[in-house]
């Protein structure tokens, strides 16, 4: 169980020695206004996130953060870039910010569900294609594809995993689908990794081109309708994991 003063020092990035300070002289409270003068306080799993006042303002103490964000068109998934803004800079403000990080990749031309979290065996397990988590995407598309052959493979000879690809109305669309005026038709394609480019790649192959391309799901994990691109909101920790999101969750109000 972590102490007191290890979630103090790790939420608000302070070091150990100044957390201690803090709790020796009475300025970390519990709620009711209580000093909390035990800095090596085990607190227990189920506590958090545990709400204490430090210096009168309330902070919530976390152990782990999960969150989901819609990344926005023109943006890269990276902690830095030195030629494009990064998804990872629109977080800011979130809980354990420093220690945040993507679950997978979108890129530049791509929107839509962006998962992030502080726990990077959460990260392995998801995006190590043997766990072949499905990604669900939103496509507009410059014209009409074949349906893939048996034994269809890209140019590079990878063999995608299609679990689902199905022609849809404009429509029937997520929000978030970037769509210019020159997409003829529209899909809902469902694969099982993350290889670089490879929903593009796919209708490449079946004779079309995407325009526009937004991921929508992340296992069981869906972007909500109503979160507009570039916010950001909290998840309870382990629903990434499980690819379970309560979709009436409030947004964190970060953009």
């Amino acid at each position: 169980m972590p102490r007191l003063d290890a979630l103090i020092a790790h939420n608000l990035g302070l070091s150990r020695a100044v957390v201690t300070r803090l709790v020796r002289h009475g300025r970390v409270q519990d709620t009711a206004g209580a000093p909390l003068r035990d800095g090596g306080l085990a607190v227990a799993t189920e506590q958090l996130p545990l709400l204490v006042v430090v210096d009168g303002q309330p902070l919530t103490l976390r152990a782990r953060m999960d969150l989901l964000q819609h990344k926005p068109l023109g943006c890269v998934t990276a902690l830095r870039d030195a030629q494009h803004p990064t998804a990872y800079a629109l977080l800011e403000g979130a809980p354990l910010l420093a220690d945040l990080r993507a679950v997978g990749r979108l890129d530049i031309d791509s929107t839509g569900l962006l998962l992030w979290t502080t726990d990077g065996a959460t990260v392995h397990r998801l995006t190590h294609p043997r766990r072949a988590v499905p990604r669900t995407y939103h496509v507009a598309l410059a014209g009409p594809w074949s349906e893939p052959p048996p034994g269809f493979t890209l140019a590079d000879g990878y063999a995608p995993d299609i679990v689902e690809l199905a022609a849809h109305d404009a429509g029937q669309m997520h929000p978030g689908l970037v769509t210019p005026d020159t997409a003829r038709l529209f899909a809902t394609i469902t694969v099982t990794s993350g290889r670089f480019h490879e929903v593009r790649r796919i209708f490449v192959e079946l004779g079309s081109r995407v325009l526009g391309l937004c991921r929508v799901a992340y296992g069981a994990v869906r972007l909500p309708e109503d979160l507009a691109a570039g916010a950001w909101m909290p998840i309870e920790p382990g629903q990434v994991d499980q690819g379970q999101l309560d979709q009436d969750q409030p947004d964190s109000g970060a953009a």
